[in-house]
């Protein structure tokens, strides 16, 4: 019996879904067997990591080389000095990277690579400890070095059980689980965190303060006797939908908002006949110049407002609007 075009393509839509089902669940079972193997040789490898007053080499060839790069990002970014060593390279000069007291990491599934048997003794007759992740309790790099982390997979994820695929996903696995378990022993902070991650929004979300957003120079306010066309012309000028009132000695009464100004326009017939007092509604939400942006932004999600007032000490200094955040990016 001839397919039809759409049953055809049907059919092949429905094996793509089936090999991707297939793909994560032989990854996630693998990740689930991952952990039935740390124990006292993770213990150790972390501890030797932590206490050690160099810095972690990573190395590997192939797949495992590029996972060995992730590794080294993700450790630098949360507070272990790691650089990372291509093991081909590193028996053509960049040896010389690895200092006395560092640590090596080298990341093979096999544990049998010519680059990977030629570079293990070299590093050893240097001195440094040597921890390997394998998939191979019985290779050569696993009977080498000083302390073992098994990443052993049942199977690839490739229908040819060749490429891989599960076996990287578990060696990601446990380099992750290795940079945790140092975030914690170095009780590394959100600050901490901040810290090496200056750009983006990332950073922005953990670094900017209200005081880095807010303008300084337009902090439109008016006094509670102001007149409507005084307030409007305060809140047109200043381009921040809304003024603070004040008293005579700065202290703050209240706000008035665009919509404050078009509720009222609804139902007053004199307009001019109102002030500042008539219209502002007190006990404004406030905000000390020294906060986390971020933190702004959840003030005004909390209450659904668009503007928060600035203070320092309960002084008076500006409006921080909705639209800042989003330019910067915080949102």
């Amino acid at each position: 019996m001839l397919l039809t075009i759409d049953t055809y393509f049907c059919q092949m839509d429905a094996k793509i879904i089936a090999t991707a089902k297939q793909t994560i669940a032989l990854e996630a079972a693998a990740l689930h067997q991952l952990q039935d193997f740390i124990g006292d040789s993770f213990v150790q490898a972390v501890q030797t990591i932590h206490q050690s007053i160099g810095r972690l080499v990573v190395t590997g060839i192939g797949k495992s080389a590029i996972i060995a790069q992730k590794i080294v990002s993700t450790l630098n970014s949360t507070g272990t000095p790691s650089l990372f060593m291509h093991a081909a390279d590193a028996i053509h000069g960049d040896l010389g990277m690895i200092q006395k007291q560092d640590v090596v990491l080298v990341i093979s599934k096999s544990g049998e690579s010519p680059e990977i048997k030629v570079l293990v003794p070299l590093i050893k007759n240097f001195g440094n400890t040597l921890i390997a992740i394998t998939g191979n309790l019985q290779g050569y790099l696993a009977l080498q070095s000083h302390i073992v982390l098994n990443t052993t997979v049942s199977q690839e994820a490739c229908p040819n059980n060749l490429a891989p695929t599960t076996s990287t996903t578990a060696q990601l696995a446990m380099g992750d689980a290795i940079a945790v378990s140092l975030m914690e022993l170095n009780g590394f902070k959100p600050q901490d965190f901040a810290k090496f991650h200056p750009g983006g929004n990332l950073g922005k979300r953990l670094f900017l303060k209200v005081s880095d957003l807010y303008n300084k120079d337009k902090a439109p306010k008016v006094l509670e006797g102001a007149g409507f066309k005084e307030i409007i012309n305060e809140i047109s000028s200043k381009m921040l939908g809304a003024t603070a009132v004040i008293s005579s000695n700065n202290e703050i009464l209240g706000i008035i908002t665009d919509g404050d100004l078009r509720r009222n326009l609804e139902k007053t017939e004199n307009i001019y006949s109102l002030f500042a007092k008539d219209i502002y509604s007190p006990n404004p939400k406030t905000i000390e110049e020294s906060t986390l942006a971020i933190d702004a932004l959840e003030i005004m999600r909390t209450y659904d407002i668009s503007q928060v007032i600035v203070v320092q000490n309960k002084e008076y200094l500006g409006i921080l609007h909705l639209h800042q955040l989003v330019q910067e990016g915080i949102i």
